[in-house]
């Protein structure tokens, strides 16, 4: 055969593995579009009236000033907050069994037909100070513009109240669950208390596991990706982990090879943290839970997307390049980030101290991260050394069927929204559990815009009445019809 024959069938191959290459990434996608779930016009669960009423009844549980702070509490409007709620809810009083852990941590215990398994939705009942400037008063749970407005509306007194109502509601019909229900709520979540802890403590001794536990975390946003025009539930199945490091430099420990003038304990530390902050030493994975969240989002994303997301074999080391590029919350979520948030020392102390903060997706690969820093470290002749109070909790186990229940939950009250798994960077008290339990969901089935995601830890969080009816409605589904 002449060479230019041989040619002309390499070049015809190539353009057949080509051909199929893309055949390849269009079947991909156009499947998923497929078999995706269609979404459909969104449903209003209740009555203008209804709404107004939850709202009001909502607005009380607002007006107390559950304020949770450092090393102080102060029982008077929490009391004035457990008066409320037996007000609002007798008949979750008079069936539940009611237990306090610490100051003023609820566990209430509503038994199921098979007593012997358990499940678990959960909030808090303590909110952050008031400050900034408020359109109208931090504390008045009242309603402006087809919303309530006050500190908790969003975290997350909403999804507390939408719990009780529901179950209230369902033991008004005389409903009793396959299993056993707990609702949890923490007085000192938002300062990383000891309530869920304690109450973790009694689940270990009396041998109480739960197949699935719902807390606050993810909840229903506007479109998380450019293109996308459907609102999106997103369902936090893991959170990173902690891990402190405490960094020191002392006089005479330096690198021989350093120049003079970085030779100092303040200087030394100070280019070593310069360095770790400008190089990517850490691992980047597209975990399990971020590709469950590309899984989920793809359907819903305009069809060049959808090729890339269907596609991670092919354009997953693009997307680990570009995420940090686009969105520095995404480009968390493929690994370890560090910041240093504490330095102390001078000349004349002769030492430097630096504290770093590791927010970790994978144990594993959290070792290995902090083995790169540690040899940064060596160069500017810097200690590493292990801080306290660090964590690290399992993630969610997706295969579970609490997993899709929940996401069929969010089908049948949200049609018109879709769901994704993602990796929470902040801290839920759910953390805590995940020991117990297998599947633990940080998911609040409330519906927010930009300005009121906002509006959490800051001014003028707010709800609308839409938002609580509904997520009423996605309790009740989701209580009633657990099997």
């Amino acid at each position: 055969m002449y060479s230019g024959d041989r040619m002309k069938y390499a070049f015809i191959i190539l353009g057949l593995a080509f051909l199929l290459f893309i055949f390849v990434l269009l079947f991909n996608a156009i499947k998923v579009k497929i078999k995706s779930r269609k979404l459909t016009d969104e449903i209003i669960h209740k009555t203008k009236e209804e709404q107004t009423e939850y709202a009001h009844k909502l607005g009380e549980m607002i007006r107390c000033e559950t304020i949770s702070k450092k090393d102080e509490y102060n029982d008077t409007e929490f009391k004035k907050l457990r008066e409320t709620v037996e007000k609002l809810f007798p008949l979750v009083h008079e069936k539940c069994e009611k237990m306090i852990f610490s100051d003023d941590c609820w566990i209430y215990k509503l038994k199921g037909k098979d007593e012997s398994r358990n499940i678990m939705v959960m909030s808090h009942h303590d909110v952050v100070e008031v400050k900034g400037a408020w359109l109208h008063p931090g504390f008045c749970g009242e309603i402006f513009d087809d919303a309530l407005w006050g500190r908790g509306a969003v975290d997350t007194k909403t999804p507390l109240f939408a719990e009780f109502q529901a179950l209230e509601e369902l033991l008004k019909d005389g409903f009793v669950p396959e299993t056993n229900l707990y609702i949890g709520s923490s007085h000192n979540e938002e300062i990383s208390g000891d309530g869920i802890p304690t109450a973790l403590k009694y689940f270990e001794e009396q041998g109480i596991v739960f197949e699935t536990i719902l807390d606050e975390g993810g909840a229903i946003i506007d479109p998380p990706l450019a293109g996308m025009k459907c609102k999106c539930a997103m369902m936090a199945v893991h959170e990173k982990g902690i891990h402190r490091l405490i960094c020191t430099a002392e006089e005479g420990n330096a690198h021989t090879g350093l120049a003079a003038n970085v030779n100092t304990p303040v200087a030394r530390m100070a280019a070593f943290i310069a360095e770790i902050n400008s190089k990517n030493i850490f691992i980047r994975r597209l975990y399990p839970e971020v590709k469950a969240m590309f899984e989920g989002l793809c359907p819903y994303t305009p069809f060049i997307m959808t090729i890339l997301f269907s596609n991670l074999w092919c354009f997953g080391g693009l997307l680990k390049w570009a995420m940090p590029k686009l969105n520095a919350q995404a480009g968390a979520m493929l690994g370890t980030s560090c910041s240093f948030n504490e330095i102390s020392g001078s000349r004349d102390d002769k030492k430097c101290t630096a504290k770093a903060m590791l927010r970790c997706v994978n144990d594993e690969d959290l070792k290995k991260d902090i083995e790169a820093i540690k040899k940064v470290a060596e160069k500017y002749g810097v200690e590493v050394s292990d801080g306290e109070n660090n964590e690290y909790h399992k993630p969610a186990d997706m295969t579970k069927p609490a997993f899709a229940y929940t996401r069929e939950c969010i089908a049948e009250i949200f049609p018109n929204v879709a769901s994704a798994a993602y990796i929470l960077p902040a801290g839920t008290d759910a953390r805590h559990l995940s020991d117990i339990c297998d599947c633990v969901i940080r998911f609040a089935p409330i519906e927010m815009d930009a300005q009121q995601f906002a509006s959490v830890h800051s001014e003028n969080e707010n709800i609308s009445l839409k938002a609580i009816s509904n997520a009423v409605a996605f309790y009740k589904h989701y209580i009633k019809n657990y099997r």
